[in-house]
């Protein structure tokens, strides 16, 4: 990962529609194939383009790497997000993000998390992305007490062991313990959340 011009000028300029295609296809292979292996050579020569024209997405092939692997995660947000705004039930709302994470993370295939794992930079953009959605799953348990379709015994507790679960499946000890998917293990985290937090009669 040496490939490198230097940084410019820190600025808001929009992506370009040809811009947000590359990066929409480079995130497409990066799931399929990890991104480690690849110089900026190769991708170039993937993507059809020039290297000029990645460098405009990033000035390094680290930094490209970093923000393939960001707009994956953005876009599980934005997709996460979408899925659950009509929902009013805690229960439903936890099955239904805690789902959506598990289908989203079927898309990535294990060398993709591998490199993420192997590469920090990239694997803290994943460690950001599960810490919100760590939030995310304590603000949904919280909602379901005060709407009483949670037991409030231990409810903020089991959120932080929620917490503490997604951080473990993120670095990669759930996986590497159980030789489950991180798709898999978010799906019987749901199951443990709902069965665990379920309101008695």
């Amino acid at each position: 990962m040496a490939d490198r011009v230097p940084l410019r000028p820190p600025g808001s300029r929009q992506l370009t529609a040809r811009q947000r295609a590359l990066l929409a296809e480079l995130e497409e292979l990066f799931l399929a194939e990890g991104f480690v292996q690849f110089t900026l050579d190769d991708l170039a020569a993937k993507m059809h383009c020039s290297k000029s024209t990645l460098y405009a997405l990033a000035p390094s092939k680290e930094q490209l790497a970093v923000r393939v692997v960001a707009h994956f995660f953005k876009g599980a947000a934005d997709v996460l997000e979408t899925r659950i705004a009509d929902l009013t039930d805690a229960r439903e709302i936890i099955g239904s993000y805690l789902a959506g994470i598990s289908e989203y993370l079927h898309r990535a295939s294990p060398a993709f998390m591998r490199d993420i794992n192997d590469f920090a930079p990239a694997r803290a953009a994943y460690e950001m992305n599960s810490r919100a959605a760590a939030a995310r799953i304590r603000s949904f348990i919280a909602r379901g007490v005060e709407d009483g379709v949670f037991r409030d015994v231990h409810a903020t507790l089991i959120a932080e062991m929620a917490a503490v679960l997604v951080e473990a499946i993120q670095t990669g000890v759930v996986g590497s313990r159980t030789g489950v998917s991180d798709a898999e293990a978010f799906t019987a985290l749901s199951e443990l959340l709902l069965g665990g937090l379920a309101s008695r009669g």
